[in-house]
């Protein structure tokens, strides 16, 4: 949901009494069948980081629909007609690539992990985890992955369409309460792939980064299907131990900075901002290639033994 925001983020608003409900619902079924799991503060954190996401989007709206526009008007290389068949197609399939590459990025590098960390941060996986959204996504610049999409010619109306849709869709695959759903796991992303891309188990770690689709994760070696025998663990591989919707929102910005203004080298100092979640000049840290690495090591030794 980045571009233009003012207007996917009217979609969302749109929603939300249908977000009320569902997890309403979603709250009852945990009840009666133990299908989910709520922490009152959790939630209300969650719901607050929502909220908080709203407005932000709201306050730079106005620079990113500008921004969009005038790419549009003076410098697309194409008109695309937004009446045909084949234009709606591409711009879904097109769209939905876009962001499976930021989330991607948002998972691989520290200066986009600042901002979309937060969306992982709770320990729980419910519906209310779908609210817990970022407060920093202008900063960090993800927007901007999109903008090719208006330079080649579709309009930006049509695109910020097409992105409040994938975000509705994201909305209900944050959930325990539905199982596996068959054949549309070869296609689509389900709850259960996105179960897999919440957990912090070694195998699942930056793993299902798809918005609608799953087959761009099948495609480019991302996809790790969830196993029974192993029930995700949610959450960051350092929990955050705070409610607080202030830090939750910031704390991965203060420890990249943190770290950037230490004594440390100038390529240091970039690679805390660009490399991997994890790196450390000094090894004192791992990033997720090196923690599969590994665990992949100790089953290795486990099944020797």
């Amino acid at each position: 949901m980045q571009i233009p925001d003012i207007f996917s983020a009217k979609l969302v608003e749109l929603a939300v009494p249908f977000f009320i409900l569902l997890i309403f619902l979603e709250m009852v079924m945990a009840r009666f069948r133990k299908s989910a799991e709520f922490e009152l503060r959790d939630s209300m954190s969650s719901l607050l980081m929502g909220v908080g996401n709203l407005g932000t989007k709201m306050l730079t709206g106005a620079i990113t629909v500008g921004v969009a526009f005038w790419l549009y008007n003076n410098v697309r290389i194409f008109t695309i007609p937004m009446t045909a068949w084949w234009a709606i197609l591409a711009l879904f399939l097109l769209e939905d690539f876009s962001y499976y590459w930021f989330h991607r990025i948002s998972h691989e590098s520290r200066w986009f992990w600042a901002s979309h960390v937060i969306h992982h941060s709770s320990q729980h996986y419910n519906l209310t985890t779908a609210l817990r959204q970022t407060w920093t996504g202008f900063v960090s610049g993800g927007w901007l992955l999109w903008l090719p999409l208006v330079v080649l010619g579709f309009h930006p109306i049509a695109l910020a369409f097409f992105k409040g849709v994938s975000l509705l869709y994201q909305f209900w695959i944050h959930t325990e309460a539905i199982d596996r759903l068959g054949p549309l796991e070869w296609v689509f992303n389900t709850p259960s792939h996105h179960r897999v891309h919440h957990a912090t188990n070694p195998r699942y770690l930056d793993k299902n980064y798809a918005g609608i689709l799953i087959i761009w994760d099948r495609m480019f070696g991302s996809f790790q299907e969830e196993d029974p025998e192993e029930p995700p663990e949610y959450g960051i591989i350092t929990p955050l131990a705070t409610y607080n919707p202030i830090k939750i929102a910031t704390h991965e910005w203060v420890a990249m900075f943190r770290d950037v203004f230490s004594k440390n080298s100038l390529k240091a100092k970039f690679m805390y901002l660009f490399a991997r979640p994890g790196w450390s000049h000094d090894g004192s840290r791992k990033t997720v290639p090196e923690l599969l690495e590994d665990w992949q090591e100790r089953q290795k030794q486990k099944d020797k033994g």
